[in-house]
């Protein structure tokens, strides 16, 4: 088994004894028991593979949560002088930044300051900070012009199609770099689907690597090779990407639905007793699979708040965390619209890859959804988020059923393989947009390489 796969059984939840360590913030000490049961012969597959998986997770915590209180209100004051402390506990109450228990001390998320800046449009101006990407554009910028435009378009002449040209690579930081040690390296690049066409590999450096098949549910060129001279694996690739308008208003939905992209798959997509609970409550007399798709996505839209995650992988059965919480980004928003679809029998897939604008190139999260006899239809509840916090409502609704022409698509699944799959933990195991990388021995953490992505050409056609 991949040692990946042992994600899949972080259900089965920790021993009560090292649960409460990992709670409290003594991570050496679960880390220890963890090693002892794994020791033991009696030890179940199912648990061990929680351990496995649960182990990796608690030593790559830590980093993700490295400001105590003072160092924190340091970052805020920094920008803000006069912030204060009762500003900064009040926002910790309210659930907008982030935070673990590290040795029984809070210590705080790495990017909480970056998340206030975009969730709060005026703590962002009064910190003097300018977000980037039309996801996080404030109310009459040119990113928030540009996305109202795009959707006149699409309305008006029912499609909007953008020729669109990236350079994305990653390289090995200098200080992790042995000559002669093998290397083997994954980038994302555009895969075949509904929107997409014209798809070329214009350029790669070293010319070795080796593309995945267009239809692959993660698609990746890969390297491997045992370097000499440190250097970055690079791609520069072409397509167009072609966004069709769908008025939801005149679909009519049959009862009946196909079972395909129904099920769970855990340890993230999974029908637990919330999620079966709030689906049912949510959609309680309604029949129409249409209407309880929209309900869904009113309901995270609406509801839930936009904050920067840590890295997926020290995450826990993100859809039902999202539901409590009320609040994730992208691709936490994007797993409990496809949860609850799913749930209630509408067929709901994943997309992701990334927001490709002029001047922006991100990685995004979004799904595609599936109402016979229509068809495939899109929702983008992070876009949904953002045109609450500008104000438009007709934007809310536009990404319910529609996305924009601004996108690159490179994985249709969550949790996916690669063709040449990873042979060491990957970074992010569920997801990939932004590469990966590895030694012979070991999968490297997103501190240990550099990635860059950035759109070298998107011309509306």
């Amino acid at each position: 088994m991949n040692v990946n796969e042992t994600l899949r059984y972080l259900n089965i939840g920790l021993p009560d004894d090292i649960l409460r360590r990992k709670t409290y913030g003594d991570f050496e000490g679960a880390i220890r028991l963890i090693d002892r049961r794994l020791a033991m012969d009696n030890v179940p597959k199912a648990l061990r593979c929680c351990l496995i998986a649960q182990r990796e997770m608690i030593l790559r915590l830590p980093p993700e949560y490295p400001y105590d209180r003072e160092e924190a209100l340091a970052i805020c004051r920094s920008h803000i002088p006069d912030f204060t402390a009762q500003e900064f506990d009040e926002r910790v109450e309210a659930g907008k930044i982030g935070w673990i228990y590290v040795k029984g001390e809070m210590h705080f998320f790495g990017r909480f300051f970056e998340t206030m800046c975009k969730a709060e449009p005026a703590f962002a101006r009064r910190a003097g900070v300018q977000m980037h990407g039309v996801e996080s554009a404030g109310k009459g910028s040119k990113g928030d012009n540009r996305l109202d435009r795009c959707m006149k378009i699409m309305k008006e002449q029912g499609s909007m199609t953008n020729r669109i040209r990236i350079r994305a690579s990653v390289r090995l930081k200098d200080e992790n770099f042995v000559p002669g040690m093998l290397i083997r390296a994954h980038l994302p690049v555009p895969a075949a689907c509904e929107q997409q066409s014209e798809i070329r590999i214009e350029k790669m450096f070293p010319e070795t690597g080796i593309v995945a098949p267009e239809d692959a549910p993660q698609r990746t060129i890969c390297w491997q090779e045992n370097m000499e001279e440190n250097h970055e694996f690079s791609v520069e690739y072409s397509y167009v990407h072609k966004a069709v308008y769908h008025d939801v208003s005149k679909i009519k939905a049959d009862l009946d639905q196909p079972g395909f992209f129904t099920q769970e798959e855990a340890p993230h997509i999974v029908f637990t007793p919330y999620i079966r609970e709030l689906a049912a409550t949510l959609t309680e007399g309604v029949a129409d699979p249409l209407e309880k798709a929209k309900i869904f996505y009113d309901f995270i839209t609406i509801n839930m708040k936009y904050t920067f995650m840590p890295s997926y992988f020290v995450l826990e059965n993100i859809a039902e965390s999202c539901a409590r919480n009320f609040t994730g980004d992208c691709g936490v928003f994007a797993l409990l619209f496809m949860t609850l679809c799913r749930c209630v029998g509408i067929p709901a897939q994943w997309q992701s890859g990334f927001a490709a604008e002029p001047d922006f190139c991100g990685g995004h999260d979004w799904v595609r959804f599936y109402i016979a006899p229509y068809g495939w239809l899109f929702a983008d509840t992070s876009y949904g988020t953002a045109a609450v916090r500008a104000e438009n409502e007709e934007r809310r609704q536009f990404y319910f059923g529609n996305l924009d022409p601004y996108r690159m698509v490179a994985n249709s699944a969550f949790q996916a393989p690669f063709t040449i799959d990873k042979q060491h933990w990957r970074a992010d195991p569920y997801d990939n947009q932004v590469g990966e990388m590895e030694t012979e021995t070991k999968g490297l953490d997103y501190d240990e390489f550099t990635r860059s992505k950035e759109v070298l050409e998107c011309v509306e056609i």
